[in-house]
């Protein structure tokens, strides 16, 4: 991994303000003018983004145009607009640029991946994808989309998670596969997991274990890249169907949300404290829920200088909220129980800024 130089600003210690993409620090001797790069990294849930063809291998029937859905070309493209609008503006005030690299998840297959990529709102930014297939039985997988000027992977992977009913261990249920992406972001190696986790239906109690063995995966994954590089930069992001408080982060990845007290090796949840402060990125039975998540190593908040994490957040522009009727306040979702109401997701994007001196 890139070494970085011992007189790297700590960030832990001085308070940044960003205007428009300069970081400027005072001193006591004068005022000292230093430029930041601002990388934003954000993932989204992006609610069931499906092409219209029956896939007999998969239960897609339902988005198809003779499905329940009624999902036509007209509504995919529509969806494609939606989608396309968002990425295009996640971090826009701060980096100047659309997020240099996002995950995604609730994608059916590659094809709308390149549709996505290619559409008019997104064509500026060249966005390069990274996706396999996975196992789960409606067919949405995991991606990671990334600027090619400004990102370049070294290596990926995927990840399979190996689950199995309570009830009859030979009964397999399947899930999403873990994307595992390594690669240069501004000159310096950056490892990124991106996770969609299983889904609490059937009951959260009941379906715990399976969020928890995710969790195993996880660990397991981001310890391997610390016995390459005891000193890797890691993001873990993800729909994880589990808030920032449950056993999952907290007794499984061990995750912390006190930078000031974090050791080496852990793993940063600046999510925690947003969700302390009653947000969420989904809504459910007037509840927020905080599932969307991106998780910091330790070697990013400002111990060894380089990429430097600065600020976590949750985007959720006027225009991707509800505005009337059952689900006022929640997020403008593309379905509700009255059928397609031409909305985006029923989940916010989440997001963080990397910064790093020029």
């Amino acid at each position: 991994m890139r070494q970085t130089p011992d007189n790297c600003i700590n960030l832990r210690k001085l308070a940044i303000t960003i205007v428009t993409v300069i970081l400027t620090t005072n001193y006591s001797l004068g005022q000292e003018r230093k430029n930041y790069n601002i990388h934003t990294i954000a993932f989204y849930n992006v609610e069931n983004l499906f092409d219209t063809e029956d896939d007999p291998l998969t239960f897609d029937d339902d988005r198809t145009p003779l499905g329940k859905d009624v999902w036509t070309l007209e509504k995919y493209h529509d969806k494609l607009k939606n989608i396309a609008r968002v990425i295009s503006e996640i971090g826009l005030d701060n980096s100047k640029t659309a997020p240099a690299i996002i995950g995604l998840c609730e994608i059916e297959n590659l094809q709308v991946l390149e549709d996505l990529v290619s559409h008019p709102l997104l064509e500026e930014f060249n966005y390069q994808i990274i996706h396999y297939d996975s196992p789960d039985r409606r067919g949405v997988d995991v991606a990671l989309l990334y600027q090619r000027s400004l990102f370049t992977p070294d290596n990926s992977q995927s990840r399979r998670l190996m689950l199995y009913e309570l009830e009859d261990p030979t009964k397999r249920v399947f899930t999403r596969d873990q994307l595992v992406v390594s690669g240069t972001l501004n000159g310096e190696a950056i490892n990124i997991i991106v996770n969609h986790w299983p889904s609490r239906s059937g009951g959260e109690a009941k379906t715990n274990y399976r969020r928890e063995k995710a969790a195993y995966l996880n660990k397991q994954i981001i310890d391997s890249i610390y016995q390459k590089d005891p000193f890797a930069k890691i993001l873990s992001m993800g729909d994880f169907n589990d808030d920032p408080t449950n056993k999952s982060f907290k007794k499984v990845l061990k995750t912390s949300n006190n930078r000031e007290t974090i050791v080496a090796q852990e793993m940063f949840n600046p999510m925690e404290n947003l969700a302390k402060q009653g947000k969420g990125s989904l809504a459910y039975r007037d509840s927020w829920n905080l599932f969307d998540q991106i998780l910091v190593s330790e070697s990013l908040l400002g111990s060894r200088g380089g990429l430097q994490f600065y600020q976590a957040g949750i985007f959720n522009s006027h225009y991707l909220i509800t505005l009337n009727g059952q689900f006022r306040g929640y997020p403008f979702r593309s379905y509700d129980y009255s059928g397609y109401t031409g909305g985006f997701s029923d989940h916010f994007p989440v997001y963080i800024y990397l910064v790093k001196q020029e």
